[in-house]
């Protein structure tokens, strides 16, 4: 029987750090859950975000669906509530946050920029590491929700309004000495070409994709039970969503996430 790893994000935007833990673990039995019902996650306060990933933690175990390890991949949820729901589950769980560190040592103009929402950006984890891995830089921080919703329609439907990408860019004034520039939430790598574009080329995007599946990798490698074999009878990638997706380009299970409420603010 594969290792059976769950990636959990607010809307679609998981999938980009799915992708790299595919391409690095491809005999692996995957799942991924969707909390669409309460997208963007970056509106929503650190409770509600707590509430409901011991919601998902309370669902694994009620469906008995065997899940070996989390990916927690939504820097909103990570930096909000990972500690809190780690201490309900034995279940391994990897979270995201904002590549600050690897930005910081590549900037050459010692100015970087973080664009995600408005809960990371604001998190006490972000501030910790940034006073960690970029105080003797400058960061600047930009934060957006409307490009969750773009994102999110351009994934079902391959169109994205530039005039309107561009517009809501414009907007957040990002400062011209900037020459990386994190992607501080999943959902915006699938915007990366065209906000690329708008930048001319001329600004580094960084996301923690790659590093995701670097540390799902050692972590399995070091969990001896978690060393299960690849299986010629592995399941397809089965999706779930908290509310309707509507398109065709997925088949999704529809669930509902009964929330756990957990008084403990991380």
């Amino acid at each position: 029987m594969s290792v059976h790893i769950m990636v959990f994000d607010s809307g679609i935007g998981g999938t980009t750090v799915l992708e790299h833990i595919q391409q690095s673990i491809p005999h692996a039995q995957y799942s991924y859950f969707m909390d669409n019902a309460l997208l963007p996650y970056g509106a929503q306060s650190q409770q509600t975000i707590i509430n409901r990933l011991c919601a998902l933690v309370h669902f694994i175990k009620q469906e008995a669906l065997d899940v070996d390890l989390i990916v927690i991949a939504c820097n909103t949820a990570s930096t909000s509530a990972l500690s809190a729901v780690r201490q309900i589950t034995d279940i391994p769980i990897v979270g995201v946050v904002p590549a600050i560190k690897p930005a910081a040592q590549l900037s050459q103009s010692k100015h970087i920029g973080l664009l995600a929402t408005p809960t990371t950006v604001s998190s006490s984890y972000t501030a910790k590491l940034i006073q960690e891995h970029a105080r003797h830089i400058t960061v600047n921080l930009y934060s957006s929700v409307k490009l969750v919703s773009l994102a999110e329609q351009y994934f079902f439907t391959q169109q994205l309004d530039t005039d309107e990408l561009y517009k809501e860019l414009d907007s957040l004034e990002i400062n011209k000495e900037v020459d990386v520039l994190v992607l501080g939430c999943t959902h915006f790598p699938i915007l990366a070409k065209p906000i690329n574009a708008y930048f001319n080329s001329k600004v580094q995007l960084l996301d923690s994709g790659a590093a995701i599946a670097n540390r799902v990798s050692d972590l399995l490698s070091s969990y001896c039970g978690l060393n299960k074999k690849a299986s010629h009878t592995k399941k397809p990638l089965q999706y779930y969503a908290t509310a309707d997706i509507f398109s065709t380009k997925l088949v999704v299970k529809l669930v509902t996430l009964i929330d756990q409420v957990q008084d403990v603010l991380n």
